[in-house]
C-alpha cells in the first residue's frame, strides 16, 4: 500500500496540518510561506483548486486564511491572489475563480446531506469563509477605489472603515454567498451556527447599493404602500412608500451593470441547477430570491431559538438556554445575533424599497395593537424586549439601530411603535428631545381608524367611567394625605416634592 492515493493523500494532509499549526502558532511562518523563496501560497491554493477531499480543502482554506489575516504582511500576496490569471488552469481564471468554485462544490454537498467521516462539509466551507472575509475585507483597502456606501462611511477620517469600499475584481464571490445564504439546509440548536454565521460576516462587507439591489434582493415588485388613514395622511414616510428621489444625475440613474450581470447571470444559472426538476431550463424566467425577507426571517427563527415564548430576555432560564454548547455561551451571545441585525440594517440604509418590506414585514398593517407590543411571542415583541434588557445590551443597541433604520433615521417615526420602547436607546445615542408634543404630532391610527397611542404603541382605550361616590374619593383622599405625609416624616420624601403640601400651598396662594 505505500504508494496508493490513499497513502499519499493522508502524507499530503499531515504535511498540511503541520503547516497550518505552524502558522496559527508562529505568526512570522506566515510571511515566509507566502514568500518568493518558498512560494508556499500559490502552490496551496493549486492543491485548493484540484482537490476534491473535505480534508484537503479544510486544510489549504485553513492555511490561506492565516497567510492573509494581515494586509501588512501579505498586501502583496492578497494583491496576486485577486489580480493574476492563474496559468495552469485549463481556462484561466484568478483565485476568486477558484473559491467561488469550492463554495458551489461545498454548498453541493451540503445539499446533498452525505454523511462523511472526519472532516465535514460545513468545517470545510467555514474556513474556506474566513479565507474569503480576509480577502473581501483587506482588498479593497489596497486600492484607491471609490466609496460604495456613503450613508455608513466615516467622515473626518483616513482610514477605510469595513464595508465603505469595494472592488468589482471580487464580484464572482457573491452569486455563490448569496446561494448559500439562501440554500444551506437548517442548522441545529439555532440557524446562526457556522457555517450560516460565517456567510452572514462576508454578506456585511459587500455594498448594498443601486448597481447591485437585483443581486440582493431579485427583481421585487414595487412595494405597495401601506394604506394612509384621513388622519395620518402627513406621515407619509410612516405609511407610504418612501420617495425615491428622481433627481437624480444620470451616473446615478444608470449604474454601471456589467460585472453585475454577469453576477446576476451566474446567481440565475446557480437557482436553475439547484432545481428540483429536469425541465428548469425551459423558458420560464428564473425568479432571484429576496435576501432581505431571508435575513428577517433568519432573526425571526434565531431570537425564537435563544428567547422562547414571551420570557424576559433577562431571565436565567434564558441566558443559559444554550450554555455547554459547543459554540455558545452566555457572553457570545451578542456575537452571534448582531451580525444578522447588522446586515437587515444596512439593507434599510442602502435600498428604500427593501427598507419598507422589511418595514411591512416586521410591522404589519394589521398588527394587533390591543396588547403592549414588547409582550407579544413573536419576533416584533422579541425585539422590543431585547432593546430594553440588561444582559444584552449590545445585541439591544444593534436591534435599536435596525429600527431606527427602518423608521427613516428619524426619532418621531419610532412612536408607531410607542416612544417608551426606544426612550433608552435614543437617550444612550444622544437623543434627548423625547416624543414629540401631542398637539403638533400628527394622529396616528390603525387600518381600522383607532388612535394609536404614541408612547406605548397601542391602541388608545376609552377611560372606563369613574363609579366612585363622593364619599369615596374623600376616604381615597384621606389615604393619600396621610401616606405622603408619613413618606415627609420619615425623610423619605422632602417637603419640596410632597405633592399634597404644593396643592395646599397652591390653593392658599402662597
Amino acid at each position: 500500500m505505500a504508494g496508493t492515493p490513499l497513502v499519499e493523500s493522508l502524507k499530503e494532509n499531515n504535511a498540511l496540518r503541520c503547516i497550518a499549526n505552524t502558522c496559527l502558532l508562529i505568526e512570522p511562518a506566515r510571511a515566509t510561506f507566502i514568500g518568493s523563496d518558498v512560494n508556499g501560497g500559490n502552490a496551496a491554493l493549486d492543491l485548493l483548486q484540484k482537490s476534491s477531499s473535505l480534508e484537503t480543502i479544510y486544510l489549504t482554506s485553513r492555511i490561506l486564511f492565516l497567510c492573509t489575516a494581515s494586509s501588512l504582511s501579505a498586501a502583496s500576496f492578497i494583491q496576486w491572489m485577486v489580480e493574476n490569471k492563474r496559468t495552469n488552469s485549463f481556462c484561466p481564471e484568478t483565485a476568486i475563480d477558484v473559491l467561488a468554485t469550492k463554495m458551489e462544490y461545498l454548498l453541493h454537498t451540503l445539499i446533498a446531506g452525505k454523511s462523511v467521516s472526519g472532516t465535514t462539509a460545513e468545517d470545510a466551507m467555514t474556513d474556506l469563509l474566513k479565507l474569503i472575509f480576509n480577502l473581501c475585507v483587506h482588498y479593497p483597502k489596497l486600492l484607491d477605489v471609490e466609496i460604495q456606501s456613503p450613508e455608513v462611511a466615516t467622515s473626518g477620517h483616513d482610514h477605510k472603515t469595513l464595508s465603505d469600499y469595494w472592488s468589482p475584481r471580487l464580484d464572482g464571490l457573491i452569486p455563490p454567498l448569496l446561494r448559500a445564504f439562501h440554500r444551506l439546509p437548517p442548522q441545529s440548536p439555532h440557524p446562526l451556527v457556522p457555517p450560516m454565521l460565517h456567510i452572514i460576516h462576508v454578506l456585511i462587507v459587500i455594498p448594498v447599493n443601486a448597481s447591485n439591489r437585483t443581486l440582493w434582493f431579485g427583481s421585487q415588485p414595487p412595494t405597495p404602500p401601506a394604506r394612509v388613514t384621513p388622519t395620518d395622511s402627513a406621515t407619509s414616510s410612516l405609511s407610504g412608500s418612501p420617495c425615491l428621489d428622481t433627481n437624480l444625475p444620470a451616473k446615478e440613474k444608470e449604474p454601471k451593470f456589467r460585472a453585475i450581470d454577469r453576477a446576476i447571470s451566474a446567481l440565475a444559472a446557480g437557482r436553475r441547477s439547484f432545481s428540483w426538476s429536469s425541465t428548469s431550463r425551459s423558458a420560464t424566467p428564473v425568479v432571484l430570491p429576496d435576501t432581505a425577507i431571508r435575513a428577517c426571517e433568519l432573526l425571526d427563527a434565531t431570537l425564537a431559538a435563544f428567547f422562547q415564548g414571551d420570557h424576559d430576555p433577562d431571565e436565567a432560564r434564558v441566558r443559559n438556554r444554550f450554555q455547554g454548547h459547543w459554540f455558545m455561551n452566555e457572553s457570545s451571545m451578542s456575537d452571534i445575533i448582531s451580525p444578522l441585525v447588522l446586515l437587515i440594517t444596512r439593507f434599510c440604509l442602502g435600498d428604500d424599497d427593501a427598507k419598507l418590506r422589511i418595514r411591512n414585514w416586521f410591522v404589519p398593517e394589521n398588527l394587533d395593537r390591543t396588547k403592549p407590543l414588547e409582550g407579544r411571542d413573536d419576533v416584533l415583541g422579541r425585539c422590543l424586549r431585547v432593546l430594553q434588557c440588561v444582559y444584552h445590551e449590545r445585541l439591544g443597541k444593534c436591534i435599536g439601530e435596525m429600527f431606527f433604520a427602518m423608521y427613516d433615521s428619524n426619532p418621531n417615526n419610532l412612536t408607531t411603535l410607542g416612544y417608551g420602547n426606544f426612550a433608552g436607546f435614543l437617550f444612550n445615542k444622544g437623543i434627548t428631545t423625547g416624543p414629540p408634543p401631542s398637539e403638533s404630532a400628527p394622529q396616528m391610527t390603525t387600518s381600522d381608524g383607532r388612535q394609536i397611542d404614541p408612547i406605548t404603541g397601542t391602541v388608545v382605550k376609552e377611560r372606563e367611567p369613574d363609579d366612585m361616590t363622593e364619599e369615596e374619593k374623600e376616604r381615597e383622599a384621606e389615604k393619600l394625605f396621610v401616606l405622603f405625609d408619613r413618606l415627609e416624616r420619615s425623610g423619605a420624601l422632602p417637603p419640596s416634592q410632597n405633592p399634597v403640601r404644593k396643592a395646599m400651598q397652591k390653593g392658599s396662594g402662597s
